[in-house]
This record gives C-alpha cells, structure tokens and sequence, in this order.
C-alpha cells in the first residue's frame, strides 16, 4: 500500500517535507511482519509521546475553562475526553482508517475500524505534530478535532461512566458499594471474552459481556443500573 501523504497533509492542515515521520505515525506494528525491509518504525513510540502531549493539553484546557471544577471532576472530564472510544471516534472522522499501513490478516478482520488500533493512531499522529509543528499547532488542532466536544460531555454527565453511575444509585438508594466478580471467560488470548457480574450484598444485579474486564464490568454495570431504576 502506499502512504498518501499529500492526503495526509490536507487532512491535518499543514505544510511539511518530513513523510517519514508522518509515515511512522501510520505505522501498525502488524505492518512490519509482512514487510522485513520496512524502513521505519512502528507508531508505538510516537504514541507514547502523542499520549503525554495529549494528557498535558487536555488538562490545561480543562483547568483553565472550568476553574470552580473540582479535581476530581476534572480528572473525570479528562478521562471522557482522551478515553480509547472518544479518540478512535475523532480519528475515523478525520480519516484515519484508510491511511493506515497494517498487515494483510490486521486489515482482513476489521484493523481499519478497530478502536483501540485509532485512538492509537491519534495519539501516534499527535505525536508526529509536536516533533514537526510544536506545542502550539498542537493545542489548535486538538481544540478543533478533539475538545469541540467536552461542553456537551459536561452539560449531558456522559463523562460519568456506568460503574460510576450505578455505584452512585445504589449507594443512594441502598446504601451498599457494588462489588464485581469475573463469572466466566472463553477463547484464545488475543481474543479473550469475559462476563462479569455485579453484585449488591451478594445479590446479582447485572451481567455484562466484553472483551476485557473492564468492559464487561461496564456493560454489567448499565445492565443493574436500569434494572436499579425500574425498582425505585
């Protein structure tokens, strides 16, 4: 496949010479099994720097734009913003998907629109944008394509989570903290699948299935708190 820099460069709206580092940005690590001669690196390094550039600028947005907030609330206005499915959301807005360089078997099952693969690929991208334009350019482009959303996460409460939510009910209503308990789990490691249940003083109130713990505790979490809210 080749790397569509040009397209690369309208997308993210800069003027740049350096393909190379933008290429690595679009670099799955699945890509270098298939191609030994590759030259460049996959997009992990550059991640882990686009994480810490993100974190930085989302938490000075926050600070400065809600300054009555209290940490914790900032703290969980942030998580909401930079979590896996909110950036893998920008991401394939932007086009993302399409620009990835991934193994044949990565692209076959769906790499393209995997989640946790494009919120990578953001932060990979992000990365990319501080080495070449600085922090700045950065803060523009993450106020345009990432914060436009943080008002409306604040004014609807969607920063709280379903863990969050139901803990809050329960302990309203009942009194009682909720405890989660893994009831099951199937299939290879690379796609393990678990179901968890929550429980209330041992009672169970919900069960949830995902391909992590912790998203099968959220799912479990939704499932007890409308079952919670059709008994009050």
């Amino acid at each position: 496949m080749c790397f569509e820099f040009d397209k690369v460069k309208k997308i993210l709206g800069i003027n740049s010479d350096n393909e190379s580092l933008f290429k690595t940005a679009f670099t799955h690590r699945s890509y270098l099994n298939e191609h030994p001669d590759y030259e460049n690196p996959s997009n992990e390094r550059l991640e882990f720097l686009g994480d810490a550039v993100l974190q930085h600028l989302s938490s000075e947005f926050l600070f400065k734009k809600y300054p009555k907030s209290p940490e914790g609330d900032l703290t969980n206005y942030r998580s909401a913003i930079v979590c896996t499915k909110s950036l893998a959301k920008e991401a394939k807005r932007l086009g993302y998907g399409g620009i990835l360089l991934l193994s044949k078997g990565e692209e076959a099952t769906g790499g393209r629109d995997r989640e946790y693969i494009l919120a990578n690929t953001f932060e990979a991208v992000l990365g990319a944008l501080y080495i070449e334009k600085g922090l700045d350019f950065c803060r523009g482009f993450v106020e345009k394509e990432l914060f436009h959303k943080i008002a409306e996460i604040v004014k609807n409460e969607s920063y709280k989570d379903a863990k969050s939510k139901f803990q809050e009910l329960s302990q309203e209503v009942l009194g009682i903290t909720p405890e989660y308990e893994v009831l099951d789990s199937w299939g290879p490691d690379h796609e393990r699948i678990f179901r968890v249940g929550v429980f209330l003083n041992n009672e169970k109130w919900g069960e949830g299935e995902g391909s992590s713990k912790q998203k099968a505790e959220q799912k479990a979490a939704k499932n007890a708190h409308e079952t919670l809210l059709e008994r009050t």
